[in-house]
């Protein structure tokens, strides 16, 4: 299997379905997105942190690719349809919303609570944690403008905002793993 195609040439691409858009449509700009998202959570998972946190990252990537498949295909394209092959694509679930929600809570009640909004920083580990949030909230933002156009399922938007969350308690707790500082915005 050859890795270019020279299709994309002309500056469009394919969504899972065959139709042709172009590079710059909000649905590639959001699954490009949630792309971008994964290599940075493989980043954090690169890292000297404990093996519990690489376990639910790894997890989070799989439903990442999930998420990117489902806004890479076709709103157009009915699984099924008559002289169309059957278009298998995983989705989420509600557990996957859930798993983020444990974790958050779970991380949370062993942080000191917080006082203040932090600067993120501290530590590199930490620091891609903060990276990784603001790309989350990123393609939340460019999901939520596609769903607006084109509607999807809304557990992508909803796991998104919560993965988001997720990040930021991730790197408080991380922060603590690591014995950083949390620098307080203080005004």
């Amino acid at each position: 299997m050859k890795i270019y195609t020279k299709t994309g040439d002309q500056g469009s691409t394919a969504l899972i379905g065959g139709k042709r858009v172009a590079k710059h449509h909000i649905r590639i700009d959001s699954y490009g997105t949630v792309d971008e998202l994964n290599s940075w959570i493989g980043l954090i998972r690169d890292q000297e942190i404990p093996e519990s946190s690489k376990d639910i990252l790894k997890n989070i990537q799989d439903k990442l690719f999930t998420i990117g498949s489902m806004l890479a295909t076709d709103p157009e394209q009915k699984p099924g349809k008559a002289g169309q092959s059957r278009i298998k694509i995983p989705s989420l679930k509600e557990e996957d919303i859930a798993l983020l929600e444990s974790e958050i809570d779970r991380m949370n009640e062993a942080l000191p609570p917080m006082t203040h909004f932090i600067l993120p920083g501290g530590h590199t580990t930490v620091s891609y944690c903060h990276i990784s949030r603001t790309v989350c909230r990123r393609a939340e933002r460019l999901a939520s403008l596609l769903n607006e156009h084109e509607p999807f399922n809304p557990d992508i938007l909803i796991y998104l905002n919560r993965l988001s969350d997720y990040l930021f308690v991730l790197a408080r707790n991380l922060s603590d793993f690591l014995k950083a500082d949390e620098e307080k915005w203080i005004h």
